[in-house]
């Protein structure tokens, strides 16, 4: 006998069930039902239906980070575009007037790169000579054209999700009102004192030409060389003239540029004694070395030495008036400076060998240490010039004597010699302890997605830490860091978390780096007088001001490059 169930047609059960009755189809058909709806919202002019009806209630502002207008939507600009629809049409409900004003992000680097790719190097075409007045504005109306013709696609896709908003009254940041008024909000910069333009180390992209600000970086996996490097002590030290301070660093191509030995008064450090090493080795027995004691015996590991003996302590006193010769000096001319041990805060001994290589164009924490010791320096009869050993190309430049040309990173944001011809070289003069090789977090470009570098150049600054003169006088304290601090406090923050977070972002930024060496954008328009050492005096003229604001609303930023912009603005100044 089967076990499997027989089944009965002798009863009808379907008249038994008793389901709700709806209107809604089996089927939604969205395809074919969302257009209609669309076309219906526009027929009875839903939005301006909702402003109407949403008179004299309490407001609720969405601010919306705008998406950029290049190509078409993804599925990360519908999950955004979904999601804060919910909450604008949620708050409508709720008896709110939320009055959603979509806005694009138009200027920058993507958009000049597509017009160059499409309308130059595809046609074999040169770039555009941007000196001339003419060709810089013929460019940056390409770009204008094509984030506009982008700017009504996405529009146009966004509506068929369903969002609601003033698509009418958009906004975009090449508008010309608001390029006019991001010229406004600079000058009050300049006004305050917070806008200056200095000489720092910043970061760069060799790929894209340009500065980057911290926003615009993201840490990745990264493979660096890393060499252990001897610093000779000077003949005049005493017990210490045959020792070399070891530094480590995961940046060999930075030591042509380096001018300086950080340590730190809080760490102990001693003077060991090379007396066992492999014939082959580059430290050879009976060498002198200067170490923090906590790190020596992995410094002696890595450089392959087999024994070693500690001959004495070196106290912090006595770094602090230590100096060393550069460890290229025997390799190139160039480099015969005498190169100070600065005491630090920012050397720790938890990796490396307690004493921090310190090129000060190369490096945030090595300008700042350089620079606060710039006055002592010079009394010590030490040049606080810092060399431009890099440029744009990421190439070292007749700076770094002996490696001209040498690419520390390509076009294509591949390794290029650099590193591997500092390294040659430090083995050749007889200054190099160990190399490796180290993967660790380092910071790419987030448009390019390759790696950036440190490099000192002239760029202009919004400052964290600068009094701010609102009226003219500044209030000690009062800083755009202390306001913004000050802001986060009173602010509502969901989650909470959130709030710890930005509050240490902000407690860290460095001062704010606004330049970018790019044709497609808002133009720093200050005009200034040059002070020769990189810095200029910004003129704060509200007559001037007023000429290039109004000229902006009524012509766009492109009046900055026209033919006689300066003559136009300045007047008989």
């Amino acid at each position: 006998m089967s076990d499997k169930p027989v089944k009965s047609d002798a009863h009808d059960y379907s008249s038994t069930l008793y389901l709700p009755q709806t209107e809604f189809p089996m089927r939604a058909g969205l395809p074919q039902a969302e257009p209609k709806m669309l076309e219906r919202w526009n027929e009875i002019d839903l939005y301006g239906s909702l402003r109407k009806q949403s008179k004299g209630k309490p407001k609720f502002v969405l601010h919306d980070g705008p998406p950029y207008a290049n190509g078409n939507i993804h599925i990360g600009h519908a999950l955004n575009k979904i999601l804060k629809d919910v909450v604008t049409k949620s708050q409508q409900m709720l008896g709110f007037d939320s009055n959603y004003v979509p806005g694009w992000d138009c200027h920058g680097l993507p958009i000049e790169w597509k017009i160059e790719e499409e309308n130059y190097r595809s046609k074999g075409k040169p770039k555009p000579d941007f000196r001339d007045s003419a060709a810089m504005v013929a460019f940056r109306q390409e770009c204008r054209a094509y984030a506009g013709r982008w700017l009504d696609v996405q529009r146009a896709e966004f509506k068929r999700l369903g969002i609601v908003g003033d698509w009418n009254g958009r906004y975009a940041t090449m508008d010309f009102f608001a390029e006019a008024q991001i010229a406004r909000e600079l000058m009050k910069f300049a006004a305050n004192g917070t806008l200056y333009r200095g000489s720092k180390p910043v970061m760069w992209s060799v790929v894209e030409k340009t500065a980057l600000a911290e926003a615009e970086v993201e840490y990745e996996d990264y493979t660096s060389d890393t060499v252990w490097v001897k610093f000779p002590v000077k003949a005049e030290f005493g017990r210490l003239a045959k020792a070399s301070v070891v530094i480590w660093t995961t940046t060999p191509w930075t030591l042509p540029g380096n001018r300086a030995i950080s340590f730190s008064n809080k760490i102990s450090y001693g003077l060991y004694k090379v007396t066992e090493a492999p014939a082959d080795n580059w430290v050879k027995p009976g060498e002198l070395l200067i170490l923090a004691d906590t790190l020596a015996e992995s410094v002696f590991k890595q450089a392959r030495v087999t024994a070693y003996e500690k001959s004495g302590d070196v106290d912090s006193g006595i770094l602090d008036a230590l100096e060393c010769k550069h460890p290229l000096a025997g390799f190139a001319g160039g480099y015969e400076f005498t190169v100070p041990l600065l005491d630090g805060d920012h050397v720790t001994d938890d990796t490396g060998t307690g004493f921090v290589h310190t090129a000060p164009g190369h490096g945030r924490e090595d300008f700042d240490i350089w620079m606060s010791n710039a006055r002592e320096l010079e009394a010590r009869g030490i040049s606080a010039v810092i060399p431009y050993t890099v440029d744009e190309n990421g190439a070292l430049t007749e700076q770094a004597p002996g490696f001209v040309g040498e690419r520390v990173i390509n076009d294509k944001g591949e390794k290029g010699g650099a590193n591997e011809a500092v390294i040659k070289a430090l083995a050749a003069a007889g200054m190099l302890l160990a190399r490796s090789r180290l993967k660790h977090q380092y910071p790419h470009s987030w448009r390019s997605k390759k790696p950036v570098i440190y490099r000192n150049t002239p760029q202009w600054f919004i400052a964290m830490d600068k009094d701010i003169r609102d009226d003219g006088a500044a209030k000690p304290g009062d800083t755009l860091r202390h306001r913004a601090l000050e802001a986060i406090k009173v602010t509502q923050w969901v989650p909470a978390m959130g709030q710890n977070r930005i509050n240490g972002m902000i407690n860290t930024k460095p001062d704010w780096v606004i330049s970018r060496q790019r044709a497609w954008g808002v133009p720093i328009a200050v005009f200034v007088r040059e002070k020769g050492d990189g810095s200029a005096e910004i003129l704060i003229d509200d007559t001037v001001n007023a000429r290039i604001a109004d000229a902006f609303d009524a012509e766009g930023a492109d009046a900055w490059y026209a033919d006689g912009a300066r003559e136009r603005f300045l007047g008989s100044l």
